[in-house]
């Protein structure tokens, strides 16, 4: 197959066993730096977005992503704006809610919570159902004074399915010649469920009307309006979408709660990105050495070529070509190595016997414009790494090499 003479020549010289000892081992080098770097940054860059795709829908997957208070506004102003709202292509479901702080008490012990009250039946706002691990959810919706915690809370408490708790409401009292008594109820714990998130320490549910009842509103009282959203880091575009329809409403977003730890997050894959990046950019400053030194051993054979005709800027082109020929396997090899590893990094890390929790595996998402990105930009850096030798090759002056051989 016809190949140009710069490209033929430039593989021959990346594949030739015969030369230098040293350029060989720099060059060596160069191709398992870039291969052990870009390793680590798709093994890194995939466990945290695995990491951060299992907080998201463990965490915001619990909570409302909008949510609108119905303060001095009516049932039917909260009606409207809920049709409204599920016009919407960022909402994926919206559903009458109501909340409140609650203090949960047993004969062992007692605990703090966020009480939320539902009167969505399936459960899709919330993906609740999908983390039941114990009882009947659609028990908490459809009897009075039943309640959903998490195994957590159940543990903690001293309690199991199918006993009963009290559930203390501190902003809700009412007064007696005794003094102001806070709102209290006997609850049925019919589901327990379970993230492996922090929500579980401090989240309970219950039925809306359950909750209305025990915060002691009358029936008129209209709820909040509670709106979850197909992708929650699609925020932004959703309230410069809905701006005009949520303009006379006060209303809250998922960030206020959890975003501190999400962007910490994001703050942390970018560090150790970088800093990953760094065993890359080191490599390929091994490929400037070697080409350097290949540049000064080749200078004969260069000016030689020069003499048959090769132009300049092909002799330069032959040395990019060796340089980015090292990028290209470096790249290649890391690629490779780390969408294996990072398949397989629990079986691994359990083969080792570095298991880090028990029955806890580290989740995996690979994001296929993250890793060609970082694969991309692998190769600029080697491409751009041959440019100073390969032009110091091409300004080879052969009647000064040639003149005493």
């Amino acid at each position: 197959m016809f190949q140009p003479v710069s490209l033929f020549i430039g593989l021959r010289y990346s594949r030739s066993s015969k030369g230098n000892a040293f350029i060989s081992f720099i060059s060596f080098f160069s191709i398992a730096g870039i291969a052990i770097g870009l390793m680590a940054l798709f093994t890194v860059s995939s466990v945290m977005n695995g990491f951060e795709s299992s907080l998201k829908m463990n965490m915001l997957g619990l909570i409302p992503h909008v949510e609108v208070q119905a303060k001095q506004h009516s049932k039917t102003q909260m009606n409207t704006l809920k049709a409204d709202l599920e016009q919407s292509p960022y909402v994926d479901h919206v559903s009458l809610y109501r909340h409140g702080e609650a203090i949960l008490q047993t004969n062992k012990d007692l605990h703090g919570v966020l009480l939320q009250g539902l009167y969505d039946n399936d459960g899709s706002l919330y993906k609740i159902t999908d983390k039941v691990v114990q009882g009947n959810w659609q028990s908490v919706l459809n009897n009075n004074y039943h309640i959903a915690i998490s195994r957590y809370l159940s543990r903690k408490l001293g309690v199991s399915l199918g006993d009963k708790l009290r559930v203390i409401m501190p902003n809700a009292s009412t007064y007696t010649p005794l003094g102001r008594v806070p709102s209290q109820r006997l609850f049925k714990i019919a589901a327990i469920y379970e993230t492996g998130s922090e929500i579980d320490m401090g989240l309970a549910f219950t039925s809306g009307v359950s909750l209305q009842r025990v915060l002691k509103q009358s029936s008129s009282t209209p709820p909040n309006l509670s709106v979850s959203l197909h992708e929650p880091f699609a925020l932004d575009e959703f309230i410069q979408d809905s701006q005009l329809i949520l303009k006379n409403f006060k209303y809250t977003d998922w960030r206020s709660s959890q975003g501190t730890l999400f962007a910490a997050v994001a703050m942390e894959k970018r560090i150790m990105s970088m800093l990953l990046g760094l065993i890359v950019l080191v490599a390929v400053f091994n490929i400037v050495s070697a080409l350097t030194m290949m540049v000064s051993e080749k200078q004969s054979e260069v000016a030689i070529l020069q003499t048959l005709g090769l132009t300049p800027s092909q002799v330069q082109t032959v040395f990019m070509v060796q340089g980015l020929y090292n990028g290209v396997i470096g790249t290649a090899v890391g690629a490779s190595l780390g969408i294996l590893f990072s398949l397989y990094i629990n079986e691994l890390l359990a083969l080792v016997g570095l298991n880090l929790l028990s029955g806890i595996s580290l989740p995996v998402k690979f994001d296929a414009l993250s890793l060609s990105v970082i694969a991309l930009l692998s190769l600029a850096m080697s491409f751009l790494a041959t440019l100073y030798p390969a032009r110091q090759a091409a300004k080879v002056n052969p009647a000064e090499v040639l003149r005493y051989e």
